[in-house]
């Protein structure tokens, strides 16, 4: 469905989008993350044809998403980072005057209307303002003024910034209904939690580049550890303990503060294995718990784990 290739940006010296590369197909749901600053809204501007690349190509169905492309431009809805919404109009007001900007009007405008403001669980404010909206309220009724024209693709541009658990967790809720009606999705963000409930693919972008391009599964693959056992002791393990653990079979890491282990497992299957070496040592233990690494891993282990502001 879309096709991004070797796109290039620069402000000054800074290369912003330095050889962007990926493609969505029709049904699927993207997440582009990285850390603030990565490259992913000017990623998005170029996408919607909002700024022009220096270098590369964006294609849609086949057709160039160039100054102009009107058509291609229509299959694309985009709710941005910053909320696009007119505060002196009511909901309603403002899906029309959104619609009417495709070319929706009269009974269709209402129809879609009443069926966007359902999707995302406003219809009952539907004559209210923005002004007596919460922030989740807003970032919610953002993404229905993007759904007025029916797009093909929808692209969210971290459309859950400031808003509280409930609204986040309302957003997901209506993402997952457009994906099951079909509609494709790129979802931008730094939280890779988020990413990980939605997508079925996800990029990796760090200073304009792609570190990587996979499934979920496909970037836990990337990690030496895929599991980990974390055990509470009696006492604080003795050195020996510890380098007994480290020479066990798919131990990748032993880690510990006081009497708090964890090891890093190659696999989860090594953990049974591992918890039966403990034992047959003799180790006294309070507590077993296994755990999957978590995609947050794999975000740092690609981006570095130094805050950059």
């Amino acid at each position: 469905m879309l096709e991004v290739s070797h796109l290039v940006k620069s402000y000054g010296p800074r290369r912003a989008v330095d050889g962007v590369s990926f493609t969505v197909e029709r049904g699927q749901t993207l997440g582009l993350i990285g850390p603030n600053g990565a490259g992913k809204s000017t990623t998005v501007s170029i996408i919607c044809g909002l700024i022009a690349a220096q270098e590369g190509s964006v294609t849609f169905d086949g057709a160039p998403m160039s100054e102009g492309a009107s058509a291609a431009k229509r299959k694309i809805g985009l709710v941005p980072q910053d909320l696009a919404l007119y505060e002196d109009l009511s909901a309603i007001e403002n899906l029309k005057l959104f619609a009417a900007l495709y070319g929706l009007s009269g009974k269709r405008s209402a129809e879609r209307a009443a069926q966007v403001l359902e999707l995302v669980n406003l219809s009952e404010r539907a004559r209210e303002r923005p002004t007596a909206y919460s922030g989740g309220m807003k970032r919610r009724l953002n993404i229905a003024a993007a759904l007025m024209h029916e797009p093909e693709l929808l692209i969210l541009d971290e459309p859950t910034v400031g808003v509280d658990p409930q609204s986040r967790n309302a957003i997901f809720d209506s993402l997952e209904k457009l994906r099951a009606q079909g509609c494709s999705l790129i979802y931008t963000s730094h939280y890779m939690e988020e990413v990980e409930r939605l997508a079925d693919r996800i990029v990796v972008i760090d200073h304009g580049k792609v570190l990587a391009d996979d499934t979920p599964e496909g970037l836990y693959r990337k990690l030496p550890a895929q599991a980990a056992l974390r055990i509470e002791l009696l006492d604080v393990p003795a050195e020996p303990l510890l380098a007994g653990l480290r020479a066990q079979q798919g131990v990748t890491s032993v880690t510990h503060h006081g009497p708090s282990v964890e090891v890093r497992l190659a696999h989860a299957s090594d953990a049974l294995p591992l918890a039966g070496w403990l034992a047959h040592q003799g180790v006294q233990a309070q507590h077993f718990q296994t755990a999957r690494t978590s995609l947050e891993e794999v975000f740092l282990n690609l981006t570095g784990r130094s805050l950059r502001d």
